[in-house]
């Protein structure tokens, strides 16, 4: 026994020795932490930024052999030390201590506590108590905390703006009650749904791809929805349901737009990085809008603020863009985008194409003898810019700004007597837009909105005659101011909205020849007052929804007032079939005319005119529609049956280029339609088939044909198309065709009388038909955690076809007629890369 008690003794004194031999050894073996940063820097070439006094005294154990790439050495010193490693780049990587976050949240308006909400940062959660505490972890004073209830406003703001000494009392907001939720999602394709308040919305942070576009452009992409068509294949040329593209409303954060293309038209002036959603309004109108009595197209920039640093930088064939948001501390930030030409650098085959599509039988390209055309020359840009400021929680105040540009000059030069003279003619279109808006949000159920615009656009051209030695000089100018105040009243099942809306319009015209001295100059103003209430209805239990309002509007010039109600109304009839109602009354006081077709050097023929109420009447249009949706299994069909008057156009706003071309007569017209929308999805694939009937006729009492078919009867149209759309990838073909617009042409064999083309009855001839097909693809990648990029191509009217768009008859000076015709774009090829950070 003595000697197995002795032999005990002895083993447990081994072990003890070995226990304090090895917790010796870990110790000795235990490495400064600074060192073992030096090491990893010198191995894997990065660069650790960190405070150094902090880690000074910090020790680690040896990082073992086996682990041997920087993300596994980096997740081991982790799990040691608690510390927060955050990659700025591939090379660059911060070190910073966790420090704890704490509040209490409670209801703003009843002051309780609001138990389960969520706190995320980057490293870590959290739930709110039943005593609305939390507490959460956060790797950096400039990580963003996100507190989530629902119900209520999402607060967004970095870790450095809280208490860290005390655990502060957070009010949350009450969620605004809204009712214009998503009807239908996905309605054409990803990004594009039809809403509860009768529009169809895009959201561009959503959206996939359509054939032929890389680029998210507002314009394009409304023209894939059945009955909005551009005849001459430009976006600021939108006809919607048979009307001049004159009758539509196009608002930029709610700022009138009366200048909506660069390169005159061929592509959009808002750039798509900047605008995040868009609304299209057809019928049954918001009745706080007024004018565009074909159509309203809204465009809005980010509505909250945005704490979150971030940008994009691209290039394509047409121009260079680029987008950043700037956070200015917790309640404020900005957004800033602009976009140039690229033919300062260098002239792209795209760029060509587009610059020959707007030069088409114009001044540029069209001289007679010996007079000949150089130096020509076309730039465009825009600057747009958002600025949020949250007040308070109940206060948010938004200015927003845009400016956007296009000039187009050449030289005009003729040999005279063996004298060479040389003059520069222009021609130039802007805009400038300025908003401000503020919104007070009461309480949950009542706000407050005063928005205040000024819009200006000017076109001017100066016309270089070489051999009359004379210069025409051309300038049109709108001004626009708006002052609306609105107050809206939200509750669970209804909403009631009432406003008051001032505009101020001025128009100025200038006409001008330098020798023999000429100059006229005609400038109208033109004051409306308008007041206006809504009340929108919505049970969900019995599947009834109803809009009324109505409009009363005030001019004052004319002592004139003008009463429009509006009305829409749907019901679902079981959980697939839904149908719907839609009317309303609306005016116009001002619309684009066309004197000759050598204004502005035949670039851009339109100008814009006030009207007088009589030769240039107010435009007033009645709108009636029915609708029906099904959808089941993926399987999407929506139908619109509709009726549309508008009377006052003027024979000047139809862009008559064959018949009536220098008429003056005012009159109406009529449009009857169906408009058909067939969608399916089938996973990640959105396939659709668009068609639209219309029947349009003009009615001119004082001409020789008094009812003849509209320049915009486009009877058939057709718009088939399918996307894929995945994490990286975006891929979409599709094919447009519609039947020719109405033309009219001389009588065979008696072509000319007196002097003049004598052309056979009104539009009872047309041109071919259009046909284009179209594809594009987009890819999605990551660069680094800090960068991702995208790149991608297109082809428009991939057969290269050459698609007549207009036409119109001169005589020669041999007394003969000549034809000439407008041609689309041919085939245009695109590419894109756009880096995000």
């Amino acid at each position: 026994m003595p000697v197995i008690r002795n032999a005990l003794y002895l083993l447990i004194g081994l072990v003890c020795i070995c226990l304090n031999a090895q917790e010796y050894d870990d110790k000795n073996e235990s490495l400064s932490f600074l060192s073992v940063l030096e090491k990893i820097q010198t191995e894997h070439k990065v660069i650790f930024n960190y405070e150094r006094s902090i880690f000074e005294e910090l020790r680690v154990s040896p990082i073992p052999d086996n682990l041997t790439s920087l993300e596994q050495k980096i997740d081991f010193l982790r799990t040691q030390t608690d510390l927060v490693f955050r990659f700025v780049s591939d090379a660059i990587i911060t070190i910073s201590k966790p420090f704890k976050v704490c509040g209490y949240l409670i209801d703003r308006m009843t002051e309780l506590a609001l138990e389960g909400a969520t706190i995320s940062s980057r490293t870590s959660n959290a739930v709110s108590t039943d005593e609305g505490y939390f507490e959460i972890l956060v790797g950096s004073a400039k990580d963003t905390i996100s507190i989530r209830f629902i119900g209520f406003k999402t607060i967004a703001q970095p870790a450095g703006t809280f208490n860290r000494e005390q655990c502060a009392v957070i009010k949350m907001i009450e969620e605004e009650l809204v009712m214009n939720t998503v009807l239908i999602k996905s309605y054409l394709v990803k990004g594009i749904d039809k809403e509860e308040d009768w529009t169809t919305s895009i959201d561009y942070t959503e959206f996939s791809l359509l054939p032929g576009l890389i680029e998210s452009d507002v314009l394009q992409t409304v023209q894939s929805l059945p009955s909005i068509i551009s005849i001459d294949e430009t976006v600021s040329n939108l006809n919607i349901r048979g009307g001049s593209n004159d009758q539509n409303l196009i608002l930029w954060d709610d700022i009138r737009m009366f200048q909506t293309g660069h390169f005159f038209g061929l592509i959009s002036s808002f750039n798509p990085n900047m605008t995040q959603t868009a609304r299209v309004m057809l019928n049954g109108t918001d009745a706080s809008l007024s004018e565009g009595v074909s159509g309203t197209i809204s465009m809005r920039t980010e509505q909250e603020v945005n704490s979150e640093f971030e940008g994009l930088a691209g290039l394509n064939f047409i121009n260079a863009e680029l987008f950043t948001n700037i956070p200015i501390g917790s309640k404020s930030s900005l957004q800033v985008a602009a976009r140039t030409s690229l033919d300062d650098l260098a002239r792209t085959p795209t760029y060509q194409v587009y610059f020959d599509r707007i030069t088409q039988d114009t001044e540029i390209e069209n001289n007679e003898g010996e007079v000949f055309n150089t130096d020509e020359t076309f730039s465009f840009y825009d600057v747009s810019l958002r600025w949020l400021y949250q007040m308070s929680p109940k206060d948010l105040l938004r200015l927003s700004f845009i400016h956007n540009s296009n000039d187009l000059s050449f030289d005009e030069s003729g040999n005279f007597e063996e004298v060479t003279r040389t003059r520069e003619s222009s021609v130039s279109q802007s805009s400038l837009g300025l908003a401000l808006d503020y919104e007070r949000q009461w309480n949950t159920g009542f706000n407050t909105r005063i928005n205040l615009y000024n819009s200006n656009y000017q076109l001017d051209a100066a016309n270089a005659d070489v051999v009359q030695e004379q210069l025409f000089t051309q300038e049109n100018r709108v001004t626009e101011t708006r002052l609306k105040i609105e107050n809206m009243h939200n509750k669970p099942s209804w909403q009631l909205s009432y406003g008051y809306d001032f505009t101020e319009t001025e128009v100025v015209n200038l006409n001008q020849i330098d020798e023999p001295v000429f100059t006229r100059r005609d400038e109208e103003v033109l004051r409306e007052h308008a007041v206006y209430g809504q009340l929108w209805y919505n049970n969900l239990d019995n599947g009834w929804a109803a809009r009324g309002g109505i409009r009363t509007n005030y001019l004052e010039k004319f002592d004139k007032v003008i009463v429009e109600p509006r009305l829409s109304v749907r019901k679902s009839i079981n959980d697939n079939l839904q149908v719907e109602v839609l009317g309303e009354f609306k005016h116009q006081n001002i619309s684009q005319i066309i004197n000759f077709q050598n204004d502005f050097l035949g670039i851009e023929k339109r100008r814009w005119q006030l009207t007088d109420n009589d030769s240039i009447p107010i435009l007033r249009s009645k709108q009636a529609s029915l609708g029906l949706t099904y959808r089941k299994n993926g399987w999407l069909l929506d139908g619109q049956f509709y009726y549309k008057n508008v009377d006052g156009i003027t024979t000047q706003s139809q862009s008559f280029t064959t018949k009536y071309e220098f008429a003056r007569e005012k009159g109406s017209y009529e449009a009857l339609g169906v408009e058909l929308l067939l969608r399916k999805q089938i996973n990640n694939f959105s396939n659709w088939l668009s068609y639209s009937y219309i029947y349009n006729t003009y009615t001119f009492d004082s001409l020789e044909e008094i009812d003849f078919p509209s320049n915009f009867d486009i009877n058939h149209s057709v718009n088939l198309g399918s996307t894929f759309s995945n994490e990286h990838w975006n891929v979409s073909a599709g094919f447009n065709y519609r039947i020719g617009k109405p033309t009219s042409i001389p009588v065979e064999g008696d072509e000319i009388v007196d002097g003049d083309i004598n052309f056979d009855n009104a539009n009872n001839n047309r041109i071919r038909d259009y046909f284009r097909l179209d594809a594009s693809a987009l890819y999605k990648f990551k660069i680094s955690k800090t960068f991702r990029a995208e790149a991608g191509a297109s082809i428009w009217n991939i057969t290269d076809r050459a698609n007549i768009i207009n036409n119109y008859f001169r005589i020669d000076e041999e007394g003969d007629i000549l034809q000439f015709s407008r041609v689309s774009l041919g085939i245009t090829p695109n590419v894109v890369y756009r880096m995000y950070f």
